[in-house]
């Protein structure tokens, strides 16, 4: 416990200074903030406008998919706030060689490297996505129980679970790569992969491979379409235990492998 509370400190402190730094600047801060905002409403218009033409898409109503991408985007705005940043810059830890000066401190380096900056201003991101949910559960009336809630809480915690694994496995790989930016865009193509649900991908057919990859063995579509499906569609349970085990085992899986990276690691002086 006493480990524990000494992390939420540090973390809070990190995210304080990252506060008071991004105020230093405040003319940049509510620009990223206005486009942020400005991007859901492209999407909202963009999705909008599809259903104007149509009544489903994939099994999924205006007001289901409205959710869904409300789920999304909370997902997103956590990633970006709490880790990308980081992830992103650990290629130029490794190159300048100040990745030393993280191996040096008496804190767990992973948390060093994935944790040391708060972006605030994707922050919003996450208010409104929730405010998208409550609108959607709204529209389609859906009556909510606590238990239900306590679910989907739990889910949304291994969605960032799932998708910090993957993002703390492609930044890894810079040990090796250096400059691993092309390996890195990989996350781009996973974020535009869990925007859309699983249902889009048929059961034959050339793209069925699609679907089935990247729901068991690179589990990314489970993201947002597991919460998503707890809340306005049917959701069977074994997908809900399926999807903790996933969490644990990607969260084992990409901290071995990060610990590994940093082993073949070899400083700015040796």
């Amino acid at each position: 416990m006493g480990a524990a509370r000494r992390y939420v400190r540090l973390f809070l402190a990190l995210a304080r200074y990252s506060l008071l730094r991004e105020m230093a600047f405040r003319g940049n801060f509510i620009v990223k903030m206005f486009v942020e905002m400005l991007w859901l409403v492209i999407l909202l218009a963009f999705y909008r406008t599809i259903f104007s033409k149509t009544r489903l898409i994939g099994g999924w109503s205006e007001a289901e998919y409205l959710f869904f991408l409300g789920c999304f985007y909370t997902i997103e705005g956590l990633i970006e706030a709490l880790f990308l940043e980081n992830c992103s810059s650990f290629a130029d830890l490794v190159r300048s060689g100040d990745l030393d000066f993280y191996l040096l401190k008496p804190m767990d380096e992973q948390f060093l490297v994935t944790c040391r900056t708060i972006e605030w201003s994707t922050i919003p991101n996450l208010l409104l996505g929730v405010a998208v949910m409550v609108t959607a559960l709204i529209q389609q009336g859906t009556p909510l129980h606590v238990g239900t809630v306590a679910l989907f809480v739990l889910l949304m915690g291994c969605s960032v679970a799932i998708a910090y694994s993957c993002l703390l496995a492609l930044t890894s790989t810079a040990v090796w790569f250096t400059r691993n930016q092309s390996l890195f865009e990989l996350w781009w193509l996973f974020s535009s992969l869990i925007r859309y649900p699983r249902e889009i991908y048929p059961v034959t057919g050339w793209a069925s491979p699609i679907g089935w990859v990247f729901w068991y063995v690179i589990p990314i579509l489970l993201v947002v379409n597991v919460p998503a499906k707890l809340m306005v569609k049917v959701l069977e349970p074994w997908t809900a235990v399926f999807m903790i085990v996933v969490a644990g085992v990607l969260l084992g899986a990409s901290r071995w492998f990060f610990r590994f990276s940093l082993q073949k690691y070899r400083s700015a002086s040796s």
